[in-house]
């Protein structure tokens, strides 16, 4: 099978800063160079991303900035020359970015939702920022952070030609135990959200205020000031990735919570949650459709719904079942959630559209 030449534009490669989006494509590109083949990451160059750079190199693509949108045209022979470009979800003027991309006739063109619950209650509701409801059919491959009955609904309601559930995935080599002894009982790693942060008050804060005796850890940035966060819970303000393995390896459980329109849809894993099963720590999550088709409950993962769920997990369970729950996660991610593993689903995607291309063409 040939190499293939990907360009994508996304949100941001360069920097992690209050966004999961810089991981899932790291964890993504890494893993088509480690097949072959050639990745050019368009990325616009914004304020807030410039000051917070933690990678404005990477070694496995080549990465380069936009200022405006007239600025693309600079790209535009590569655009037509590319296998394939895919366009990322929640790109600056993101809308106009796709009118431009699709003018220019590339030879395959998709779309990577990162956020497609959050994307299809936005549509749905009229807000077209970075996609608008009309520009859906024009993508060959439509990759969905959601799979399930999500795949349906993008299909039959708002006219994706072809949509695939694409979750995120992990770089094996960047989450991995690190063997240091365990300092908190329980971590959470998120950027602050409104419709999350009630679960985090039931399953992270009160059980903090009931159990004074432990360790707690809030990981992330934009928290409001206002929060009443127990003494036995510590602030970490921003995490950059290269820390991560260590905050997970440090926890005796971990916390996954998922925003409501992830919830709602289903099908919906976080890039959180398969970073840290890749470091074998013990995830503690919320409950939502499909989740039980990539961990089961009881044996790689655990599920709690409310605070007396969270208070017996932290008080009860043995350390033996403990550690066995977060090996077998670890397990599930290394065969099936690697960046190796989804670029090689993303090739097959993209080189059966182009099959199907060339027979329509004949």
């Amino acid at each position: 099978m040939r190499p293939l030449s990907i360009m994508v534009l996304g949100l941001s490669l360069s920097s992690s800063w209050g966004n999961g989006h810089a991981t899932t494509y790291r964890a993504l590109l890494r893993g088509l160079a480690g097949e072959g083949h050639r990745v050019h990451f368009l990325e616009r160059d914004m304020p807030w991303y410039e000051a917070h750079r933690d990678l404005p190199a990477p070694a496995f693509c080549r990465l380069s900035y936009y200022r405006t949108l007239s600025d693309l045209e600079r790209f535009s022979g590569e655009i037509r020359g590319a296998d394939a470009i895919i366009i990322g979800s929640y790109v600056p003027e993101g809308t106009e970015v796709i009118s431009r991309v699709a003018a220019m006739k590339p030879q395959l063109l998709a779309f990577y939702d990162i956020d497609t619950p959050v994307t299809l209650a936005a549509l749905a509701a009229g807000e077209e920022s970075f996609l608008a409801r009309r520009q859906v059919p024009l993508f060959d491959l439509y990759l969905s952070f959601s799979g399930g009955k999500v795949l349906d609904r993008l299909e039959e309601e708002f006219g994706a030609r072809r949509a695939a559930a694409f979750y995120c995935s992990v770089d094996p080599k960047a989450y991995q135990p690190t063997g240091e002894p365990p300092r908190w009982d329980l971590g959470y790693l998120g950027t602050y959200s409104l419709d999350r942060q009630p679960k985090l008050e039931r399953l992270l804060i009160e059980p903090a205020r009931r159990l004074p005796q432990k360790r707690f850890v809030v990981a992330g940035a934009q928290y409001p000031d206002g929060i009443d966060w127990p003494d036995n819970v510590e602030r970490i303000p921003h995490l950059p990735p290269e820390a991560h393995a260590s905050f997970y390896s440090r926890q005796r459980f971990t916390l996954n919570v998922t925003r409501a329109d992830m919830v709602a849809a289903g099908w919906s894993p976080s890039v959180r949650l398969f970073e840290a099963a890749a470091c074998a720590t013990p995830i503690v999550s919320d409950r939502w459709e499909g989740l039980d088709e990539i961990f089961t409950d009881g044996q790689s993962i655990l599920l709690a719904d409310g605070t007396e769920d969270m208070v017996e997990a932290l008080t009860k369970i043995p350390d033996t079942v403990r550690l066995s729950v977060g090996q077998a996660a670890r397990a599930c991610v290394l065969e099936r959630h690697t960046g190796r593993a989804r670029a090689r689903q993303l090739v097959h995607l993209l080189n059966g559209i182009a099959v199907e291309g060339l027979a329509e063409a004949g």
